[in-house]
């Protein structure tokens, strides 16, 4: 999962260059916020991902934006709060360290809890 991250951020920088440059007057989403949603997006584009390397008749549908449609919606937040939170993050380095730092240490939470339910007998 950690080899995901590099290009979820490639992504997100991409989306963030092509949207229109107006700032949105709201705070950014919160720290907390914005690593469940982000690490929900890599889910969703890690599980896109695996799908399309079994069918490769997939890669023409746009499957990947409906299910980061899906992800704000579970959220409760729009595209543009995600996207105008992520350039403020993006734009004061410190803040955007601990939303790395954050996602990472998370990331690596996930990881062993998963692990130790694989391995502990029921």
């Amino acid at each position: 999962m950690s080899r995901i991250i590099p290009y979820i951020c490639l992504v997100a920088v991409l989306l963030c260059a092509c949207s229109t440059n107006k700032r949105s007057p709201h705070k950014p989403l919160p720290l907390n916020q914005m690593k469940l949603i982000t690490w929900d997006l890599m889910k969703a584009s890690e599980w896109h991902l695996l799908v399309i390397a079994q069918d490769s008749l997939l890669r023409d549908k746009k499957e990947d934006i409906r299910l980061y449609a899906q992800v704000f919606k579970i959220h409760g937040v729009t595209k543009d709060q995600y996207y105008d939170s992520y350039k403020y993050y993006e734009a004061h380095p410190a803040a955007f360290k601990i939303l790395s730092d954050s996602l990472d240490a998370f990331s690596s939470r996930e990881r062993n809890h998963v692990y130790e339910k694989a391995v502990s007998p029921h």
